[in-house]
């Protein structure tokens, strides 16, 4: 006879892959779920592959690392001998990719760029979950460059770390501007040593997320441009696990996406936005950066858990991107299929979160 418990969690995933909110695609509904014979036993141990830095003791980041200082993934796990491992990764981004393919870890905070090209050159994934929405680009100058703007990069060294989020709204910058990356003098840099080699005098400009803010503050450089307000030039980060790990735990994954989400309802409610800032503060990004960084719109929607039109769409271009710069490494990848969403909306359900965010549109509004 088959186990009731088991029964009732299949029936929440099956009614979650038919939920319009999070994922109003079909194919969830047909993704091979574990055996029901036997209930689910959770592994001792999950590893979450990350960048170092995110990975370091007291260096608490976006919604995620909120969850982590406030130790909800061990009043989740803890009773059941569960333990959310952080694996950081030094060489970045395409290191955590490795690790994914390698089986060394279950699942992986990638960015929209690596993700894609991950699935497309075999690796047997499922996108769960946004982690990062509308992540904003900076450009940032030598004080003597003579660079007031995007259209005087042309013929100058640029810096940006290649084969990560910023590649690709670099490319999307200057195509805005009526430039390709051969108009300029790229040079791929992670973004701390890109700042002490613009600090030398080596180069003229960088493009980076808003660490590079604090170069303003030490007087070295200036920012002479944002992607704020241009949600088509942001970019994406999600939650990315191996098929192997889905099919076996389920339940598991479940639970782990409500810390998630939980901590994304916190993260983005007003009343919580001075904390927020605080446990930041503790990294390396000072809290006054972090507040302009997230001005441009309403956090709630920074920190959505939704699969929404616009979060769709950009994984949509940006893989028409990547194949045109020849950097799929295998065939096109359905994205409609690749996100998997019931998780999440079994977790919104039990959250009794359902409604608590609006999906944004493709002109990156909330439709309402």
């Amino acid at each position: 006879m088959r186990d009731p418990l088991r029964r009732a969690a299949l029936r929440k995933l099956s009614l979650a892959a038919a939920s319009p909110l999070a994922y109003p695609l079909a194919y969830a509904a047909s993704l091979p779920l574990m055996s029901a014979a036997r209930a689910e036993t959770p592994p001792r141990t999950i590893r979450i592959g990350v960048p170092a830095i995110v990975a370091q003791p007291k260096v608490y980041w976006g919604a995620p690392g909120i969850a982590r200082y406030k130790g909800w993934f061990e009043e989740e796990f803890d009773k059941d001998g569960v333990r959310i491992e952080y694996v950081g990764f030094k060489g970045g981004a395409p290191m955590v990719g490795q690790a994914l393919a390698n089986g060394q870890i279950d699942l992986a905070g990638q960015g929209d760029l690596l993700s894609i090209i991950g699935r497309s050159s075999g690796m047997q994934t499922r996108l769960v979950l946004p982690f990062t929405k509308l992540s904003n680009a900076y450009l940032v100058v030598r004080k003597d460059s003579g660079i007031r703007s995007v259209a005087d990069l042309r013929g100058k060294k640029v810096a940006y770390f290649k084969g990560n989020q910023i590649h690709l709204q670099v490319l999307r910058i200057l195509a805005l501007n009526g430039m390709a990356e051969k108009d300029i003098r790229s040079i791929s840099l992670d973004p701390a040593t890109a700042g002490s080699t613009l600090a030398g005098g080596d180069i003229d400009a960088i493009f980076s997320s808003a660490e590079v803010l604090t170069l303003r503050q030490k007087g070295i450089a200036d920012v002479v441009y944002s992607t704020k307000g241009q949600p088509q030039l942001s970019s994406y980060n999600g939650l990315v696990a191996t098929d192997s790990f889905v099919q076996k735990y389920p339940e598991t994954l479940t639970r782990l996406i409500k810390v998630y989400v939980k901590a994304d309802q916190w993260t983005g409610d007003p009343a919580n936005r001075k904390e927020v800032v605080r446990i930041w503060a503790m990294g390396p990004l000072p809290n006054l950066y972090a507040e302009e960084d997230y001005d441009d719109r309403p956090w709630s929607e920074r920190f959505s858990p939704l699969f929404d039109p616009l979060l769709v769409q950009h994984y949509k271009r940006t893989q028409d991107q990547i194949a045109e710069q020849g950097l799929l490494r295998g065939p096109r990848v359905d994205i409609d299929q690749w996100i998997d969403a019931r998780f999440l909306n079994v977790a919104l359900k039990e959250l009794g979160l359902e409604k608590y965010w609006a999906p944004l549109g493709l002109d990156g509004k909330p439709l309402t």
